[in-house]
């Protein structure tokens, strides 16, 4: 899945020497990285990526769960998107089939959706910043 958010930043005229990934232990440990990373300010928005298989126990619906839960709030507390690119599956080959090169990659739809939510987000702090161009006060 990063390979696939990298080519698609690349694709889309991203620096990526700009781009920084940083690993975790689990997808648990998503939500406080992306946090973190997000209210540093240095980021237009943070790509949250991994992959959660279905066991034997309820662990799965946890993980899954709270791992979203904590994305969504990080990304309202510092305002910034962060995309969550968490793929949940039941078994090993689903989840090779959600990452493999073609664009429906979730690591590259992660990134899409990463551009796109920063260009919103930038557009509506210019429209704070200049309400007279939007006739917004």
């Amino acid at each position: 899945m990063a390979a696939g958010a990298r080519r698609a930043l690349a694709e889309r005229g991203a620096d990526l020497e700009s781009v920084c990934e940083f690993e975790v232990p689990g997808a648990f440990e998503l939500p406080v990285v992306c946090h973190k990373l997000a209210k540093t300010g240095n980021y237009n928005a943070v790509i949250a990526l991994g992959v959660v298989i279905r066991g034997d126990t309820p662990h799965f619906d946890f993980v899954a769960g709270q791992a979203a839960a904590g994305i969504m709030q990080a990304s309202i507390a510092t305002d910034t998107p962060i995309m969550f690119g968490v793929v949940t599956t039941n078994n090993y080959e689903q989840a090779l089939e959600r990452c493999g090169d073609g664009d429906d990659n979730k690591g590259f739809e992660a990134a899409v959706s990463a551009i796109e939510m920063a260009s919103v987000m930038s557009e509506i702090t210019d429209r704070k910043r200049f309400p007279e161009l939007y006739n917004v006060t």
